[in-house]
């Protein structure tokens, strides 16, 4: 009979492809990893892992298993929940991926769950949208913070937060002679400190910009916010950020934050989670302290 240990160790290695990442991943050694899946296969009487110099992916039986094997986790993840929440607690794991421009929404979400459930242990994974709907496909995460429009299958549930709307946060000798309103093709001609072009938030600023027609002048390109703002600061740069992260951080000293119009566009972020039999209870109480704010 397989074990449940087997799944979560089969499920590992699909996901990082790697013997060694996976084995580091379940606190293992990669001897004993690779051993572990061998004897599987023993046990089995079939092949599940495809073996050459390095790992080169699952056969057509191991992948069936570990289709299989992440619905089998997500129910006892889901019935260990159960029970603990027939005993009056809410407890457990709760994994968040999160897009960079809704980090900070997502900190603040973290805290009143928090306050309602301190039994439940929250982990932001900062990531991007595609890897939100991949991790959320995979069982790695069990919901995402991210744009709306970038999931795509029927089976993903989608709860709305709120608008994603854009500012221009700059030095105030940058943009001492503007009132507190910038148009985009002011913000373009400006020195700017952007996302890195893969994330979502970038190809959004991208677009807004094609579709005006303007080539912005950009200084520097990173994976994250804190580089920009830090630029910013400083004068070298002005830097395009969400809204929310703004109002979030407060007033930075020696910055202006300036509303960018013509056009003021906005991008819906949604609370995205996989379709279940049964859902997590630390995702029914997350959905309830969304609830608890927009009455």
């Amino acid at each position: 009979m397989i074990e449940i240990k087997d799944l979560q160790l089969l499920t590992a290695l699909a996901r990082h492809r790697h013997f060694a990442k996976a084995a580091e991943a379940c606190n293992m050694s990669q001897p004993a990893f690779s051993m572990r899946i061998r004897s599987l296969e023993d046990k089995l009487g079939l092949p599940i892992v495809r073996r050459g110099n390095r790992f080169q992916g699952l056969t057509a039986e191991g992948q069936m298993i570990v289709d299989r094997a992440r619905g089998i986790l997500d129910g006892a993840k889901a019935l260990d929940q159960e029970i603990a929440a027939a005993r009056g607690d809410v407890t457990g794991t709760l994994v968040l991926g999160v897009v960079p421009t809704a980090t900070s929404y997502a900190a603040q979400l973290i805290n009143r769950l928090h306050q309602a459930h301190p039994r439940v242990l929250a982990r932001i994974e900062v990531t991007t949208s595609l890897s939100i709907q991949q991790r959320l496909y995979d069982g790695t995460i069990d919901v995402g913070v991210t744009y709306s429009d970038s999931l795509g299958r029927d089976d993903i549930s989608l709860l709305p937060l709120y608008d994603e709307a854009y500012v221009l946060l700059a030095s105030e000798g940058m943009v001492a002679d503007s009132g507190d309103e910038i148009t985009w093709t002011e913000a373009a001609g400006l020195p700017l400190s952007l996302l890195e072009p893969q994330m979502q938030n970038r190809r959004i600023l991208d677009r807004i910009f094609n579709e005006l027609d303007l080539r912005p002048e950009v200084m520097s390109e990173s994976t994250g916010f804190m580089a920009a703002i830090v630029m910013a600061r400083a004068g070298s740069v002005a830097t395009i950020l969400p809204r929310a992260l703004v109002d979030a951080l407060g007033p930075l000293e020696g910055t202006r934050v300036l509303r960018l119009i013509t056009p003021e566009p906005t991008r819906p972020i949604c609370l995205a989670s996989v379709e279940r039999q049964t859902e997590l209870t630390t995702i029914r109480a997350l959905k309830d302290v969304i609830a608890a704010d927009a009455s």
